[in-house]
């Protein structure tokens, strides 16, 4: 896909040196940006094999606010988060909770049982919010808003979260019947994280577009620290030699969201070059 190696050439002859958590310096590059029109095909990049099947089952995990990651590696078989989860599975309040169960506090007034007029106290009660339901309604509901936000971002919770959100909020936006989504992202490992991410959402707007009876539009997004580790800049060097090849096709049921299953999404025609191993920097 011609955007993505766009993005590797951008981050490789404008980025700088730097020094980061992990130990393994990074080529990096402030405020990238690309889009890519769903309606053209399913961005799975060619130039290397993806993992489709870990892309949806991440996708599928996210929406099932959960604090661990037990149904994608015990269930699923699926390790992508293996590295960031303690023993019995557990990575904290991140995006499947932030998604479906972001936390927040309400205050309630307690009443004079049979005097609704006189307030007694008042107490903060803690409550979780469901941002995916509320985006689907409101795209229903009214599709031209420009508020149908979802955040993973909680200053609050940081310390709770094995890794703090990377990928910290999407938009949805409506333009002629068609549902664009972009995507902010404070942080991007661009030989591994980018392609799954971009996968990830496209296939997410793909499904939400369908519940909510719109067309297929946009996938735009933004990293402010596009970076490449030094150590797959060879595997990324190897990739910009190789010739994208035609971009599949994705069919998902026509289901809710919540009700989607593996099995509901068909990979079609997805004609790649062969894989190139990364290693993950944790």
């Amino acid at each position: 896909m011609k955007q993505y190696l766009d993005l590797v050439n951008s981050v490789l002859e404008n980025g700088t040196q730097k020094e980061n958590r992990t130990g393994i310096d990074t080529i990096s590059n402030f405020s990238e940006f690309y889009k890519v029109d769903l309606s053209e095909g399913f961005p799975l990049l060619t130039t290397k094999k993806m993992y489709f099947r870990s892309v949806i089952l991440e996708m599928l995990w996210y929406l099932r606010g959960e604090d661990h990651i037990r149904w994608l590696r015990d269930e699923k078989d699926c390790h992508i988060w293996d590295e960031w989860a303690d023993e019995d599975g557990n990575v904290g309040p991140i995006y499947p909770v932030m998604w479906r169960r972001f936390p927040y506090h309400e205050e309630e007034e307690v009443r004079f049982e049979g005097n609704a007029s006189h307030i007694v106290n008042s107490m903060w009660v803690k409550k979780e919010f469901d941002q995916v339901q509320r985006a689907i309604n409101m795209l229903k509901e009214n599709p031209n808003s420009r508020r149908i936000v979802v955040s993973a971002w909680h200053p609050g919770l940081l310390d709770q979260m094995a890794l703090p959100p990377c990928h910290v909020m999407y938009i949805f936006n409506v333009t002629d019947g068609k549902l664009n989504c972009h995507l902010t992202q404070r942080s991007g490992d661009i030989a591994l994280g980018i392609p799954f991410n971009l996968a990830c959402y496209s296939a997410l707007t793909m499904a939400i577009a369908n519940e909510v009876g719109l067309e297929y539009g946009e996938f735009a997004h933004t990293i402010v620290d596009a970076h490449i580790y030094e150590n797959h800049v060879e595997g990324l060097k190897e990739q910009l030699e190789r010739e994208p090849r035609e971009l599949p096709t994705l069919e998902i049921a026509d289901k809710p969201v919540d009700d989607l299953v593996f099995e509901d999404f068909e990979l079609k025609n997805y004609d790649h070059h062969p894989a190139i191993n990364f290693e993950v920097a944790v």
